[in-house]
């Protein structure tokens, strides 16, 4: 299987997806790679210009790298939290925030992908992310941890 086999049409008919890392390489690569499978995104270059994003547009999802200068992609979740905007995260991070998540299980993430990650990894995660919010299913239970490992294996 594809990347372009398991996109439904229907699932990314106009959402709009949030893509933030300090690695301009990354951002145009994702933008390139959602962007062609039919979805609206925006790039910020950190976490704070990201939280800027977030007050001033709507959006089905966020996808933060989480070791960015000035605002982490956790300090973004966690600003999420604190203003109680609901909105799917998928965490795309070089090394693991397992602990940092563990000390405060209020901040979670639907999912999580190690760096480097395949094209065909982060449109799973788009994918099943947008299908569990579109879905009304919650990806984290109230008063449960993350359900890691969250990371995706590879489509076959």
């Amino acid at each position: 299987m594809h990347a372009n086999d398991f996109l439904n049409p229907e699932l990314n008919d106009r959402q709009h997806i949030l893509v933030v890392d300090d690695d301009r390489y990354i951002r145009q690569l994702n933008r390139e790679i959602l962007t062609s499978h039919g979805f609206e995104v925006t790039v910020a270059l950190d976490g704070l210009a990201a939280w800027d994003e977030l007050q001033q547009n709507h959006y089905d999802l966020l996808i933060t790298d989480n070791d960015m200068p000035g605002l982490s992609g956790m300090g973004l979740i966690r600003r999420l939290h604190e203003a109680h905007l609901t909105l799917p995260v998928i965490m795309v991070t070089g090394s693991s925030p397992h602990a940092e998540l563990a000390r405060q299980p209020e901040l979670h993430v639907e999912a999580l992908l190690l760096k480097p990650y395949t094209l065909d990894e982060l449109l799973h995660a788009v994918k099943n992310v947008l299908l569990m919010s579109n879905s009304g299913q919650a990806a984290v239970q109230p008063g449960l941890p993350p359900p890691f490992p969250a990371v995706l294996p590879p489509l076959e």
